[in-house]
């Protein structure tokens, strides 16, 4: 298993490393996405969605009500919020195992909700730090998100961050 974990100290800093994130994403992508309520989920979407080239005019917002807010960019984004689900059903009710191997980039919010479904991709953890910093711990299982991963930490560093 690749892992690192590094720190941003604001929330421009917490969307900018989701934006080289997302200039690295191909087709089919899965990030799942953890952490406690105002940890930062939707601000490093946010930026993954730039990294996307989804429209600079396109608010990425939480689809906490709404369950998947679709944006079209370089790929298309496919953003899921699971907190307010209360069963696994709702999902299937969705089509969501379609999105997770379809054409697009999908982001999972709260991607621990609901232990049964078994989900493969980059796992992003996301903890308060103190005021605006966040401690964030990326993990890849496989070799293809492991991959990945090592080239969000080079392209991190080459941007004069450490790693």
């Amino acid at each position: 298993m690749h892992t690192w974990t590094l720190e941003t100290t604001s929330p421009e800093r917490t969307r900018e490393l989701g934006e080289v994130l997302g200039r690295l994403l191909g087709p089919s992508s899965v990030v799942l996405l953890h952490g406690e309520l105002g940890a930062g989920k939707t601000c490093f979407t946010q930026g993954l969605a730039r990294g996307l080239e989804v429209a600079e005019d396109e608010p990425v917002t939480s689809p906490s009500y709404t369950l998947m807010n679709p944006y079209a960019g370089r790929l298309p984004l496919y953003h899921f919020d699971l907190y307010r689900l209360v069963s696994v059903e709702d999902l299937v009710d969705l089509g969501f195992e379609d999105y997770l191997h379809g054409a697009g980039v999908t982001v999972v919010e709260w991607a621990d909700r609901f232990p049964e479904l078994v989900l493969e991709g980059l796992r992003v953890r996301l903890e308060h730090g103190t005021e605006n910093s966040r401690r964030i711990t990326l993990e890849a299982d496989g070799e293809p998100d492991g991959q990945l991963l090592d080239s969000l930490r080079r392209d991190w560093a080459i941007g004069g961050d450490e790693a």
